[in-house]
């Protein structure tokens, strides 16, 4: 295993590096930061000249990337062209108000996800297994905005206009209130369902196949004949091997904690990872750009080798040389 392990550290380098070079040729081709400033008239060629000196854009681009990559191995990741704050700075300022979300989120949808998908599959073909069944393709097919606005205008303006305790539709507190523990609960309620509801769809669906497959497998026919409690086997021996296909599928869910929920971010205005990124990419900010999809590829890749140790523990069969 250490020997696997070594060697997965060792490819994720040079995959690593072609993934910022891929992504710092796309984001080069989005725009100009500098853009607004050939717009304003009163703007000279020689301030023009001077802003692209002070930013390094009157470099050749290869020249640009070898720099950023130099700065970013010693630890400086640039600053930002819209705030002049260091990315450093602004992207962890925005980290912990993504945690927040993505945490409850996450504990929403496993909460919701794990009975929806067992009862399904051990009740297979009953009222509830197609109730369900109906309600996860549906979710899942809903788009992110659409449900994100719906859960709005049911839970924060109908119960607002019949005069009825609601949830706020946005932000992370009230403004009148002020920042708060209890303010903090009461909106990420909302953005966190939203995630959530999706999310929970897609991991019962996999889960009710995973478990309808474990349970027709000899060792599940064996343990009943020997009178074992269906709880028992249900808890110790299928759970735990039909976990496996979504244990890929939730590292890399967490990978993505720190990149946010952009479109989610955006609709309840949650200044997060994803607000931040929207707000970058409408800026052209390159820098901070940078700083979020590179530090978000090499979680990926750090949780999928998490993942395939996962694998190993959970199936003793599966063997790394």
């Amino acid at each position: 295993m250490a020997r696997y392990v070594i060697r997965r550290i060792l490819q994720a380098v040079p995959l690593l590096i072609a993934i910022t070079v891929i992504l710092y040729y796309l984001i080069f081709q989005i725009g100009s930061p500098i853009a607004h400033l050939l717009q304003n008239p009163h703007v000279t060629q020689q301030d023009i000249a001077r802003v692209k000196h002070l930013y390094g854009l009157d470099q050749p681009l290869w020249k640009q990337y070898l720099v950023w990559v130099w700065n970013t191995v010693h630890g400086n990741w640039g600053y930002s062209f819209v705030t002049h704050q260091p990315v450093m700075t602004l992207i962890f300022s925005r980290l912990g108000n993504t945690m927040i979300l993505m945490i409850t989120a996450f504990v929403l949808t496993l909460v919701i996800a794990i009975p929806v998908g067992l009862i399904s599959a051990l009740k297979q073909y009953s009222v509830f297994d197609y109730v369900a069944t109906g309600a996860s393709f549906i979710f899942y097919s809903l788009p992110v905005f659409f449900l994100g606005f719906m859960l709005i205008w049911v839970f924060s303006l109908q119960l607002d206009q019949a005069g009825l305790p609601h949830l706020p539709s946005g932000q992370m507190y009230d403004i009148r209130e002020g920042p708060s523990m209890g303010q903090t609960v009461q909106h990420v309620i909302l953005p966190a369902l939203t995630i959530a509801l999706i999310s929970a769809a897609y991991y019962a669906r996999y889960l009710r196949a995973s478990m309808l497959e474990v349970l027709g497998q000899d060792y599940i026919r064996t343990a009943r004949s020997k009178g074992l409690r269906e709880s028992v086997i249900v808890a110790r021996h299928a759970l735990k091997n039909a976990a496996l296909p979504l244990v890929t599928i939730t590292f890399i869910q967490i990978a993505f904690l720190f990149s946010g929920a952009v479109v989610t971010e955006t609709i309840f205005a949650w200044p997060g990872m994803g607000q931040l990124f929207i707000q970058s990419a409408d800026a052209v900010d390159y820098p901070t750009l940078m700083g979020i999809l590179t530090i978000a590829s090499a979680l990926v890749i750090i949780f999928n080798l998490l993942a395939d140790i996962a694998y190993a523990y959970l199936d003793p069969r599966i063997k790394y040389t």
